[in-house]
C-alpha cells in the first residue's frame, strides 16, 4: 500500500491586476481634502480595477504514488511548482482540486523560518515540534541529546531562535525533522543554506534513516548529484505538471539533454544570494571574449565564466572551483582558482570583485554541459557548493575537422599536437 497517493491535484492562485495609473502621495492627499467627491470616485474606480483577476495554476493534474521506504527526488527549474507541491503534501496549503492521502506522520523542512517559533529558544522549539508531530514529552526527551549533538548549536540552545543565523537555524531544523521519526520526511532546497560539510552530513543522515529505519523521503534540490546519490526515483516538474518520472538516471538525463533548458547567467538578489562569512555572490555568467553574454558557444570559440561577488570585509582573497558536467551528469573536469598567483590567498580589501575563468577554443565537443561552483575562504574553509547553476550548449562549427567529416565521440574536443619523424 502506498504511503503517499497524489491524485490529479491542482493549485490555483488568483492574480490581481490594477487598472489605470498610480497616484503619488501628494496627489492622493490633495484630492482627499480638496476634492472629496472626486477622491471617492477615484477610489471606487481603483476598487473596480483591482477586481480584475487572472487565474494562475501553480500545479495542474499532478498524480503519483510513493511506496514506504522510497526516496523520491523532485527536480525542475524555478517556478516549476516544486515548493507548491511540498506545501500541499505538508498540509500547509490545501489543493484547489484533487486529493492526497498520506498514511503516517509528516515532518517537513521547507524554507528557512517555517516550523519554529522565533520567540522560543532552541530547546523549547524542539519540544514544540515533537508535540506537533504527536510525540509525548518522554519520547522527545529520549531523542533530545541526539538532536542537539547533530545540530551543533549546544551553546545557543537556550537562546531564542530569532537570533540564530540562517545556517544555525537550518542545522537545528534538519536535526529535529530527522530525529523525531516522522514516517515521511519532506525536504526542500533549504539545505543549500548550510555549508558543504553540513550538507554532506545531512545527506548521510537521510541515507541512514531510509536504509536502516525504512522511512520515506521526498527531496527537492537543484543539486543533481545529491539527488543521484540518495534517491531511487525522480519526478521532473515543468510548468506545474509532471514532465516525466522514473529512474533517477533517466529523468536527470532527460532534464539536462533538453536544449531549451540552457541558461547562461544567474543573478542573485541580495536576500537569496549564496554566501559564507565573507563572500556574497551576485552573478555568474558565460560570456564571450568581448564580454557579451552568450546564447550558444561554437566549438571553435573561446569563452569565459565570470563570477561577480562582494567581499564584506578586508580578508584573505577567496577561491573558486568550477566543475563541468555532461548531460548524463558525469563530471568531466574541475578547475580551481588557486593558480591565480596575483590574487588567490593574498590580503585584499573589502569591495566588489569579478573573477574570470578562461576556456580556450576547442575544449568541448558539441552538446549540453552544466556548471557547478564551489567558493571558499582561506585554506578551503567555509566552503559552499552550488550544482547545475549554469547549463550551456556547445555547437559544432567544423572547428579542427580538416578532412574528417564524422562526429567526434566523447565530451572533450582537444586539438593535441601530433608529430611524425623518419627513423633511419
Amino acid at each position: 500500500m502506498p504511503i503517499i497517493s497524489v491524485n490529479n491535484i491542482g493549485k490555483k492562485y488568483n492574480i490581481s491586476h490594477r487598472q489605470g495609473g498610480y497616484l503619488t502621495l501628494r496627489d492622493a492627499l490633495s484630492n482627499a481634502f480638496g476634492h472629496p467627491l472626486r477622491f471617492m470616485k477615484q477610489k471606487a474606480k481603483a476598487m473596480a480595477g483591482l477586481a480584475k483577476k487572472e487565474e494562475f495554476w501553480a500545479l495542474k493534474d499532478v498524480s503519483f504514488s510513493v511506496e514506504p521506504g522510497e526516496v523520491v527526488g523532485i527536480i525542475g527549474h524555478n517556478g516549476a511548482g516544486k515548493s507548491t507541491l511540498l506545501k500541499i503534501l505538508s498540509q500547509i496549503t490545501p489543493p484547489t482540486e484533487g486529493e492526497i492521502a498520506i498514511n503516517g506522520r509528516v515532518g517537513s523542512l521547507l524554507e528557512v523560518g517555517t516550523g519554529f517559533h522565533p520567540e522560543l529558544t532552541g530547546r523549547e522549539n524542539i519540544f514544540l515540534n515533537g508535540a506537533i508531530l504527536g510525540m509525548t514529552r518522554q519520547e522527545i526527551a529520549a531523542k533530545f541529546d541526539q538532536i542537539v549533538e547533530f545540530s551543533g548549536v549546544e551553546k545557543f540552545l537556550d537562546t531564542p531562535v530569532k537570533y540564530y543565523s540562517s545556517g544555525m537555524y537550518v542545522r537545528l531544523a534538519f536535526s529535529v525533522a530527522a530525529h523525531l521519526e516522522p514516517d515521511v520526511l519532506i525536504i526542500d532546497e533549504v539545505l543549500a543554506v548550510g555549508d558543504a560539510d553540513f550538507q554532506k552530513k545531512c545527506l548521510g543522515k537521510m541515507d541512514e534513516i531510509t536504509k536502516k529505519e525504512g522511512r520515506t523521503i521526498l527531496f527537492v534540490s537543484h543539486n543533481l548529484q545529491a539527488i543521484k546519490s540518495i534517491c531511487q526515483k525522480c519526478i521532473l516538474l515543468e510548468g506545474g505538471k509532471i514532465k516525466t518520472m522514473g529512474s533517477v538516471d533517466e529523468v536527470i538525463s532527460y532534464y539536462l539533454s533538453d536544449p531549451q533548458k540552457a541558461s547562461y547567467s544567474v543573478v542573485w538578489p541580495e536576500s537569496t544570494a549564496p554566501k559564507n562569512n565573507s563572500i556574497v555572490l551576485k552573478k555568474i555568467a558565460v560570456v564571450g571574449s568581448n564580454g557579451n553574454l552568450l546564447k550558444t558557444i561554437p566549438a571553435g570559440s573561446d569563452f569565459n565564466i565570470e563570477i561577480d561577488y562582494e567581499l564584506k570585509f578586508d580578508t584573505v582573497a577567496p577561491g573558486f572551483t568550477l566543475g563541468f558536467w555532461n548531460s548524463q551528469n558525469d563530471l568531466i573536469f574541475v578547475s580551481i582558482s588557486n593558480r591565480e598567483e596575483n590574487f588567490y590567498g593574498k590580503k585584499v580589501a573589502a569591495g566588489n570583485y569579478k573573477t574570470i575563468c578562461h576556456l580556450p577554443k576547442g575544449v568541448f565537443n558539441e552538446g549540453l554541459f552544466s556548471l557547478s561552483l564551489t567558493f571558499f575562504e582561506e585554506n578551503f574553509s567555509n566552503s559552499n557548493s552550488l550544482s547545475n547553476i549554469i547549463v550551456f550548449k556547445v555547437e559544432d562549427d567544423a572547428y579542427g575537422r580538416n578532412d574528417y567529416v564524422g562526429d567526434y565521440p566523447g565530451n572533450l574536443r582537444l586539438l593535441l599536437d601530433w608529430q611524425t619523424k623518419l627513423i633511419d
